[in-house]
């Protein structure tokens, strides 16, 4: 190996706008003669792109910082801490624990500038121009960051920052620009995707914009959607655009009116009800997806009963279930009546059973009826079947012989294995 190649090694965590960012960092670093390193080994920098939600996401993250400065002994490297977890601790010095910089969520497109030696530090977010990595079929594309709305167990404001949103310019540049490079799939991504608001510029109109530009091109999905901003107008232009999915992720994080209030949601379970009862009405074969979050300090079991009655009413084909986990900063940790682990635990596992029983249910509903899936790559135990992905983001696996990677194809849905179908392809094209 060329020892005079600079070469990195990335990793990341947490959420896909930080693998959005991490896309734009890599950009970054090949334009300026980095190379990507095939082992940790190998690199002369390595830079961890980290996620702050969870404490569970911190302690991996530790875990490997532990890793990279016993690497440090033996190897030269500088060892980066960027992201949101960086920004928690940005005014705290690291270097008992090899780090040599930490750089806060502001400052990931300085990352160069530091590795360079101009060791700039920004106070204010700035969007990336693409986020694009080459051979992609699927994109990620930002257009907001940040929240305003201080659920009181979130950590989110406090390292992200205030709402801010994109120059709708900028974002159907980069659309266009994925279009232009065989991108068959678009998510829009803010941490309130649908309060974006650039002047006098909101989320629908951008949204149907982008929705004329990709039309026969490619699908549009968007996340995560705040129960507060949504409008059953969003349905009507679903129904409007065969490029915008069927299927909308819109966290609820629980089903009790009491627990809502106290989390500061601003939306009640019958208000979240009604809502995606509208939408269903505006959009046929819509599907939901959610966020569930057990085990918040007071939570009873009638509460509990609430979040599960809730889960069967709205009949989410997914949901991404955790337990209640306290972050410093947010007025969720000094709440009284905080939860046993083992309690958050039994409960949370309740809930994860309920919800794969709904899930398959939901999808059983689907069998025989014909949808188009977006062909996505070969299975990895089959190499004579095709792993594919429904509007309503299911996996589909599929012949071989019958369609190619990158491809819109007709697929008739036949049987469900777990949470997977199966088809046969009727035709191609959209």
């Amino acid at each position: 190996m060329d020892q005079s190649v600079k070469r990195y090694w990335l990793e990341t965590y947490g959420c896909q706008m930080n693998f959005a960012e991490s896309n734009a960092l890599e950009r970054d670093l090949l334009h300026h003669g980095y190379m990507p390193a095939k082992h940790p080994e190998e690199a002369s920098v390595v830079i961890l792109n980290t996620c702050s939600v969870r404490k569970t996401a911190e302690d991996r993250i530790w875990g490997r910082l532990g890793y990279f400065k016993k690497m440090k002994q033996s190897h030269h490297l500088t060892l980066v801490l960027t992201g949101c977890m960086g920004e928690r601790l940005i005014h705290q010095k690291l270097s008992d624990q090899g780090v040599d910089v930490i750089i806060g969520t502001a400052g990931k497109n300085h990352i160069i500038s530091y590795l360079t030696g101009k060791d700039e530090h920004l106070e204010t977010y700035e969007f990336n121009h693409s986020h694009y990595r080459e051979g992609d079929l699927r994109s990620f594309v930002p257009i907001m960051n940040g929240c305003n709305n201080f659920c009181s167990y979130c950590i989110v404001p406090y390292v992200r920052g205030r709402e801010i949103s994109r120059s709708p310019e900028d974002i159907l540049q980069e659309i266009d620009l994925l279009t232009g490079k065989g991108v068959k799939e678009i998510t829009l991504l803010g941490q309130n995707v649908n309060s974006y608001a650039y002047h006098e510029f909101e989320f629908l109109e951008l949204l149907e914009e982008i929705a004329r530009r990709t039309e026969k091109r490619s699908w549009v999905r968007f996340m995560s959607s705040h129960p507060k901003d949504i409008s059953p107008e969003l349905g009507d232009l679903i129904s409007r655009y065969d490029s915008l999915c069927s299927h909308i992720h819109l966290p609820v994080q629980h089903g009790s009116d009491r627990i809502l209030a106290q989390m500061n949601r601003k939306y009640t379970r019958g208000h979240y009800i009604e809502m995606v009862d509208a939408l269903k009405r505006r959009v046929d074969g819509l599907t939901f997806s959610t966020d569930l979050l057990i085990g918040f300090p007071g939570e009873t079991e009638q509460d509990v009963e609430d979040t599960l009655d809730l889960m069967d009413r709205v009949g989410f084909t997914d949901a991404f279930t955790y337990y209640f986990n306290p972050r410093e900063g947010t007025k969720a940790v000094d709440l009284p009546d905080q939860l046993p682990h083992e309690l958050k635990l039994e409960r949370l596992q309740r809930v994860i059973d309920i919800q794969r029983s709904i899930q398959i249910r939901e999808k059983k509903k689907r069998i025989g009826k014909t949808e188009i899936v977006l062909v996505e790559d070969r299975t990895k135990k089959d190499h004579n079947e095709l792993l594919a992905r429904s509007e309503h983001d299911d996996m589909v696996i599929i012949p071989t012989s019958d369609a190619a990677v990158g491809e819109f194809v007709q697929v008739g849905l036949k049987s469900l294995s777990g949470s997977t179908f199966r088809g046969d392809v009727k035709r191609c094209g959209n």
